[in-house]
């Protein structure tokens, strides 16, 4: 029986294949003639993780830590494939990276965006929840009259309609990767150990995929319902029109529109970039595990006389290309904008070790 699993878990995408340490986890395996899928699900999981409160939680399971700490969501264990296919992206022009041309490719060109390359197969060898939402306003401003954050940040963004005021569930913005380390070190000091930080870019793609090998963890589009990105910049890149996308000119709540992933992490796609704790690199590092991801965040090399990290997911402001999960950008790490805002995750150690 194990030779079995370990044939049918051989034949299925990267992004779907776990190790056989993790096989008995919520692994089902589905024969359609010569077809197979596996979904993972998390009844049958015999992973745990203790919080600082005592409580047990295990994967795909919600849990807020303390008052002010965010909504989290156990991810489940297993490897996936980082970066983008060839044909990843449908944007028309080529302008990024040293080599670009900033010229309009053809229709049937295949389009390869050099720093979202190579793909390669990452082991997430380090156990996280990730924030079910953007931090919010509020939970932000609950650190600033703590004392824990020092900045107070424009809660509005401009629009054409001008400036649009936002609500305290609405994400933070207008604050920094240096703002955001601040944030999760007072998060820290209420639970009393150093578990809170960004997400690597590993960590942050793997919790955006949700399991998934298209475009976007809801297929190969979105829509307005699923996503907050801008209809007429997505036509403008496509040359189509698009009367079904909508443009909001704005940021929305954290928790309007259907904009779940698979593994119920909303907004990963879509509504503000997010900074992640990875410094920049021109190509992908095409490391094996998360873990040294990690170990490649503590000093980023100076990027244009600035450190730049990688935020990823789009923003209220973009077309629909720019919020696929492979795509990324690079942001200063003191750069303050009104589309850009974070959320964290939260390391564990299995109960027992």
């Amino acid at each position: 029986m194990v030779r079995l699993v370990r044939a049918l878990l051989s034949c299925l995408p990267f992004s779907m294949r776990w190790n056989t340490a993790r096989a008995k986890w919520g692994l089902g395996v589905c024969f359609a003639g010569l077809a197979l899928c596996a979904a993972p699900g998390h009844a049958d999981s015999d992973e745990s993780y203790q919080l600082s409160t005592g409580e047990v939680v295990a994967p795909l399971e919600r849990f807020r830590e303390c008052d002010v700490c965010p909504e989290m969501i156990v991810i489940p264990p297993g490897a996936f494939m980082m970066g983008a296919t060839k044909e990843s992206s449908r944007f028309p022009f080529d302008m990024f990276g040293k080599d670009a041309t900033f010229r309009q490719r053809g229709r049937d060109e295949i389009h390869i965006i050099r720093n979202e390359h190579p793909r390669h197969l990452v082991e997430m060898d380090i156990p996280y929840a990730i924030g079910r939402n953007e931090v919010t306003h509020a939970e932000w401003m609950a650190c600033v009259e703590a004392g824990g954050c020092s900045h107070v940040p424009d809660h509005r963004t401009l629009s054409q309609r001008g400036y649009v005021s936002l609500g305290p569930d609405h994400p933070v913005i207008n604050v920094s990767f240096l703002d955001a380390v601040e944030f999760a070190d007072w998060v820290n000091s209420q639970v009393g150990d150093d578990v809170y930080r960004l997400p690597t870019e590993a960590e942050w793609e793997y919790a955006a995929r949700a399991g998934t090998t298209t475009r976007f963890a809801q297929g190969d589009d979105l829509d307005s319902t699923q996503a907050n990105f801008l209809g007429r910049v997505t036509e403008q890149t496509l040359g189509v029109r698009l009367p079904h996308l909508k443009n909001r000119d704005t940021v929305v709540a954290v928790d309007e529109l259907d904009a779940a992933n698979g593994w119920g992490v909303r907004h990963m796609s879509g509504n503000v970039w997010e900074f992640t704790r990875s410094c920049w690199s021109d190509e992908h590092l095409g490391l094996p595990t998360d873990s040294a991801y990690l170990a490649r965040t503590a000093t980023c090399p100076v990027n244009a006389s600035a450190h730049r990290r990688v935020a990823k997911g789009g923003g209220f402001q973009s077309g629909m290309d720019n919020l696929r999960p492979a795509r990324r950008t690079r942001p200063s790490e003191t750069s303050r904008r009104d589309f850009t805002g974070f959320r964290l995750i939260r390391e564990f150690k299995t109960v027992g070790e």
